[in-house]
């Protein structure tokens, strides 16, 4: 790998998302949250949106905030979100089986985090990420 390639991947800035899912919550403050976040990372077209590749909640939110921007966009989740709608994304990751199996994947792909609302596997992964993270209450 030559050393300036090196260099424009080391600029690609993986944001994870994380949020509510199942429950209920304000579909136009979540929309105004992500953008809020992404534009406080600076996000652009060479970055990558990083969620649970579910098209429900948070992460279709965010999936679908990412494509009008022309980010490129990763769903890692365990095998469970398959029994669910799947947002088309670039690239899928599936890791373990049960919900959760995938945090630590998650938290090691990504370079930065959001957390839009959120429950208790939200809350762990944000407590445990060591990166610029940024959290909004919905």
């Amino acid at each position: 790998m030559r050393f300036t390639q090196y260099i424009n991947e080391a600029k690609i800035k993986k944001i994870g998302i994380i949020g509510y899912s199942a429950q209920k919550f304000d579909i136009d403050k979540a929309k105004q949250k992500i953008k809020e976040g992404l534009e406080y990372f600076d996000a652009n077209i060479n970055d990558e949106l990083v969620s649970g590749y579910t098209d429900i909640g948070i992460p279709s939110i965010s999936y679908r905030i990412a494509k009008k921007m022309k980010m490129k966009t990763i769903g890692i989740a365990c095998s469970k979100a398959k029994e669910y709608k799947l947002f088309p994304v670039d690239k899928e990751i599936i890791v373990g089986d049960e919900w959760g199996d995938e945090s630590d994947k998650f938290l090691s792909y990504i370079t930065h985090l959001i957390k839009v609302g959120g429950g208790e596997q939200s809350k762990k992964e944000y407590k445990l990420f060591k990166g610029p993270k940024k959290e909004y209450k919905i």
